[in-house]
């Protein structure tokens, strides 16, 4: 399976639209890859939290439209990272929303433009403020399957509670994939924590972050691979690019056969309680 990670970069200057065209260019030069994966909030930037309100766009707006084209024209599986998404007003909210409310969602394309996924970020970042206060959260588990193998999805700050890939797991993932907009003063926590992800729970792990500088804060970039034995596979540096690995999926269920630390669970939601 061949992914690519397009760790684009979100500098000010810059006007949402021509962000917009110039990643759905990149998708398409994507042609070729099985997975194209977007980082977090990439239109506004992840830490703007003024552009949330201002960028925010209905699930089939026009970041939708251009992700579907791009998608198509490639032909290829598109992870396109996440949108600040504000919900219908008027003839009802879409399923599990709040009319008018805004959420941090990511869009799932399969190569014919089709959108067959869509992901509320569940863990919202900023203790009280920011994100979690601007924007409400998800609450559904999200899984795709693919030919080769079942993505289970997370955004940014999810990273940081194993119990939400736990959940992932049991619902038959064997790849992660998670868009970030994580900043560079706590790059050290990204790379421990995708790799403890992915090495407790014996699956690939595709970490897609941002680069440049969101509202002063500036990005970590160094989107990451990890493979079942939580192994960096590949790794991109600080500035924008695009991170190309190929890795064979059926190794995560092959691992979990030679290594069945899954089958020796004990505590769970379903574990008795003292």
């Amino acid at each position: 399976m061949r992914a690519s990670l397009i760790q684009i970069a979100v500098t000010e200057g810059e006007s949402v639209e021509s962000r917009r065209l110039r990643a759905a260019s990149l998708v398409r030069e994507q042609a070729g890859a099985d997975l194209v994966v977007l980082p977090e909030l990439w239109t506004t930037g992840a830490f703007a939290y003024e552009e949330f309100a201002t960028g925010a766009e209905p699930l089939e707006g026009p970041t939708y439209e251009a992700m579907a084209k791009a998608a198509s024209d490639a032909g290829v599986w598109l992870h396109a990272g996440s949108i600040p998404e504000r919900a219908p007003l008027g003839d009802g909210s879409a399923e599990g929303a709040t009319e008018g409310a805004l959420y941090n969602t990511s869009l799932v394309f399969s190569p014919s433009g089709e959108l067959v996924a869509a992901y509320r970020k569940i863990h919202r970042f900023g203790f009280d403020k920011g994100e979690a206060v601007l924007m409400g959260a998800g609450h559904e588990l999200v899984t795709v399957r693919l030919p080769a193998t079942t993505l289970g999805l997370g955004t940014c700050y999810d990273l940081r509670f194993p119990e939400l890939f736990r959940g992932l797991v049991d619902a038959g993932a064997e790849t992660f994939v998670l868009s970030a907009g994580w900043p560079e003063r706590r790059r050290a926590h990204w790379t421990l924590l995708a790799r403890a992800r992915a090495l407790e729970n014996q699956a690939f792990l595709l970490a897609c972050g941002t680069a440049g500088t969101h509202a002063g804060v500036p990005q970590a970039g160094h989107s990451l691979v990890v493979d079942p034995w939580g192994e960096v596979l590949a790794e991109a540096g600080p500035g924008e690019e695009v991170l190309t690995v190929e890795f064979d999926p059926a190794e995560a269920g092959a691992t979990r056969e030679r290594f069945p630390a899954l089958k020796d669970r004990v505590l769970g939601l379903d574990a008795p309680r003292r």
